[in-house]
């Protein structure tokens, strides 16, 4: 082997040695963070005029369809606001007392979600009555006591009927509908609703397909958790 082979060999050698110090650190630091793929946002989004920068680079800020403040009535009589003071995750659905067994098998995979996250602070479920002509207080504390035994932050609420049905459709974007041919029934959506704290819709997930979808609610809520305490961290 030649003299100057040898040399180009070992150059060679010591840039590779240098490099890989770089590289693992690049990848540990950038690529080896706990990197997940954020939930969508659903609804209609415009562009803002204003702007954020990222990497140096200016990026149109976006406005999103969020959920107009409401309030309402809980089974205990108590006032329920939507957003509450604290920046909370909420989970919704829309049933009623009086429903066919479909709205049973939806409250009982609400309950199955509620249970996991019964102590965490950043969540709270809302169950919006449809008939709410029907479901006073006294008629929602009755029904509740069957799911809400382990989960106290569960409001089983009812407001105006205008209200409820206008919300549910354009802010919530799912159907409530009274179905004149048959009477007590109204026809409304089976899906549970991922709401973050920004009021912005995250997920929706159809509670008659049962274990699977309560399932990826549970795993997308914690998918949403870590956003906002990373967020809050940014900040």
């Amino acid at each position: 082997m030649s003299s100057t082979s040898f040399k180009i060999k070992k150059i060679l050698v010591l840039l590779i040695l240098l490099a890989v110090p770089g590289t693992l650190y690049y990848l540990l630091k950038e690529k080896g963070q706990n990197r997940y793929r954020p939930l969508p946002i659903y609804g209609n989004k415009q562009v803002a005029n204003t702007f954020h920068t990222r990497f140096g680079k200016k990026i149109p800020d976006t406005i999103y369809h969020v959920i107009r403040d409401f309030k309402s009535l809980n089974q205990n009589a108590d006032s329920v606001k939507f957003p509450a003071d604290s920046n909370q995750i909420t989970v919704f659905n829309f049933f009623y007392t009086r429903c066919p067994s479909a709205c049973t098998v939806m409250n009982r995979e609400m309950e199955k979600v509620a249970g996991q996250y019964a102590n965490n602070r950043l969540m709270r479920f809302i169950s919006i009555s449809v008939d709410p002509e029907y479901d006073n207080p006294e008629v929602l504390s009755k029904y509740s006591k069957q799911f809400t035994s382990i989960n106290k932050k569960w409001d089983f609420v009812s407001a105006d009927k205008d209200l409820v049905f206008s919300i549910a459709r354009e802010d919530f974007l799912v159907d409530a509908i009274a179905d004149t041919s048959q009477n007590h029934n109204i026809i409304h959506s089976p899906m549970l609703i991922l709401v973050d704290p920004q009021k912005r819709i995250r997920g929706y997930y159809d509670s008659s397909r049962g274990n699977e979808q309560t399932a990826l609610l549970i795993d997308e809520i914690k998918v949403l958790i870590t956003e906002e305490l990373r967020d809050v961290k940014d900040r």
